[in-house]
């Protein structure tokens, strides 16, 4: 179950003239470039831009090297648990979809993002960010065995979408963290048959199936029920997911008027994510204020990823 706001991953592809391949992200000042017919290592800062050039190349452009000036940003910060990384690699797919004109519709930009991520890069993760930014809006995703996943969008009731965006307060604790790292330790639990992680996993599983009738009824109630369900679920898939910090922020929001609680993402840190009734809403975000993070004002958005040119 998935819901996309609007703050976006940018990038964007000019012609290089002299011969060069040029790599820059604007946000984290990294910068790299390389003479075209160099093989173009994917190490560093810089990876996620040179892993999606390199199978790009490798896969549609038949090996050949194309001089490229790439450069991108992103409104979210790395480590904020609102999959950035991947709306990242998304807007990037995206771009070279419409500067080669490439045969790529959604599920096809979704799973070579999820393939450059997870494969060529070997960046531990899941694949429901790749999907999401693809398509945007709100979705419950199904995946199956041999990577095959359906995609689900689901019609949300005007009101229902304004009594969330007035009840949901994201708060950036100030804290990144490496997300890989904590599904790491999931992966492990799971892998060696660690029976109250894969327990918690299936619990996840049907709280994403209760979130979704939730709410397509409007059953906003209900909804704070199976959030903070899943996320007492999602905390007993590894101990790294939570901490003191997470622990004490979550029991002030508590007592200033959260009904559910969840940390975006992996866990860890990042942003965590509150729902209350709207008048509670100014006092929950001055109480969380006061804690020394931040809020993110945000609203839902139906777009997925989009791609452009100019002349």
């Amino acid at each position: 179950m998935n819901a996309t706001i609007d703050r976006y991953a940018y990038a964007t592809l000019c012609p290089s003239k002299d011969g060069l391949c040029r790599f820059s992200a604007l946000d984290g000042g990294a910068y790299e470039e390389w003479h075209s017919e160099e093989a173009i290592p994917t190490e560093g800062p810089l990876q996620l831009l040179k892993g999606v050039y390199n199978r790009v190349v490798r896969e549609y452009m038949g090996g050949k090297v194309v001089p490229l000036d790439v450069k991108t940003f992103s409104d979210a910060p790395p480590g904020s648990g609102l999959g950035s990384s991947s709306t990242l690699v998304v807007a990037l797919l995206q771009a070279f979809v419409e500067y080669f004109n490439l045969p790529l519709g959604e599920y096809e930009v979704a799973r070579l993002a999820y393939e450059i991520e997870r494969k060529d890069l070997g960046l531990a993760g899941g694949q429901q960010d790749q999907y999401a930014a693809t398509f945007g809006g709100f979705n419950f995703m199904e995946f199956y065995a041999n990577e095959r996943v359906v995609v689900n969008p689901l019609r949300i009731k005007d009101w229902v979408w304004a009594e969330l965006e007035a009840s949901l307060v994201l708060y950036f604790t100030g804290v990144s963290r490496a997300s890989a790292d904590i599904i790491d330790q999931q992966s492990r639990n799971v892998g060696e048959s660690k029976q109250s992680s894969i327990d918690a996993m299936h619990s996840l599983k049907r709280e994403a199936v209760q979130m979704k009738e939730c709410v397509l009824r409007g059953d906003l109630r209900g909804l704070e029920t199976t959030l903070q369900a899943g996320w007492e679920a999602k905390k007993r898939t590894a101990t790294s997911i939570s901490n003191p910090l997470i622990e004490h922020v979550e029991s002030i929001a508590f007592a200033n008027g959260a009904r559910a609680a969840k940390v975006s993402g992996a866990g860890g840190g990042g942003f965590m994510m509150f729902l209350c009734d709207p008048e509670n809403r100014l006092r929950l975000s001055r109480a969380l204020i006061d804690q020394g993070g931040s809020i993110l004002d945000f609203h839902f958005t139906a777009q997925g990823a989009t791609a452009w040119r100019i002349s």
